[in-house]
């Protein structure tokens, strides 16, 4: 499942949310290429979107939930980096 939480995290002159596997990133990747991110907004377990394309990632499949929620999923799915193993 495709996760995305809220566009909160503020960054050149936006926010910005985030998009999430729990299951793998080959089904992350994908979605991606589906929505037209580039890799370049790859952070080793998740892409970062600006908050103009949220709508439109929910639409396409993206489940919204609470950043409690989207953090506990991801560690969950044993897809999560570490902040110190950045």
């Amino acid at each position: 499942m495709i996760l995305i939480d809220q566009p909160i995290w503020p960054a050149h002159e936006t926010l910005w949310a985030h998009i999430v596997s729990d299951t793998s990133l080959d089904e992350l990747h994908a979605f991606a290429a589906v929505a037209g991110i580039p890799r370049r907004g790859f952070d080793r377990d998740h892409y970062d979107v600006p908050a103009q394309r949220w709508s439109e990632l929910v639409a396409l499949g993206a489940e919204p939930v609470g950043v409690r929620e989207f953090v506990e999923r991801l560690q969950a799915s044993g897809l999560r980096v570490r902040q110190r193993d950045r």
